[in-house]
């Protein structure tokens, strides 16, 4: 029985550690790449949820935003809200988020449940960081973030065409309403 033990109780924490590292994927999705000469001050504020896929933390949610702010310690704070229109109730969720690499490279991994931590990664922005495209860690996750309510159309076909290219699929995005 202690032979058991000895080898039954490493075994099970190896497994469960295999478990909670592979449900911490921090990387991003191939064909895609991050923002360099990324300036993360300009990326703070608020920010619109304009659209993305289905995911069920976000099933059923309305007036989407995310805001960022900086820690004390340099990671990034990720306040989180939304309207759940079948529930009829405002939902919130607090994050954190830290840079993968350097701080010039906008890629990042959140959390919210640590310690499971996911790919955040800011594939395309405007030059004055009014609107970005956003990769998870894999062609799961997608957003389309704006710092109003709506998106010009011009951009909204370059992200598209852009997240088309790496391989997600565009018409499975949700357009989040705001009101």
């Amino acid at each position: 029985m202690k032979t058991f033990k000895k080898i039954a109780i490493p075994v099970a924490l190896g497994v469960l550690g295999l478990i909670v590292y592979s449900s911490c994927s921090t990387g991003i999705p191939k064909g895609a790449a991050a923002v360099t000469n990324f300036n993360a001050k300009k990326y703070l504020g608020k920010w619109y949820e304009i659209a993305r896929f289905d995911y069920r933390f976000e099933k059923n949610m309305d007036n989407v935003t995310a805001e960022y702010s900086e820690n004390p310690d340099g990671s990034i704070r990720v306040d989180n809200k939304g309207y759940d229109y079948i529930k009829k109730e405002h939902k919130e969720s607090i994050g954190e988020a830290r840079f993968v690499n350097d701080k010039t490279e906008a890629r990042l991994k959140v959390s919210f449940f640590k310690p499971i931590w996911a790919g955040y990664n800011v594939i395309d922005i405007d030059e004055d960081y009014q609107y970005a495209l956003v990769a998870g860690s894999s062609l799961k996750y997608l957003w389309i973030l704006s710092r109003t309510p709506s998106i010009p159309d011009s951009i909204k076909q370059r992200f598209i065409e852009k997240a088309k290219k790496i391989g997600y699929n565009t018409d499975e995005l949700i357009w989040v309403k705001h009101n």
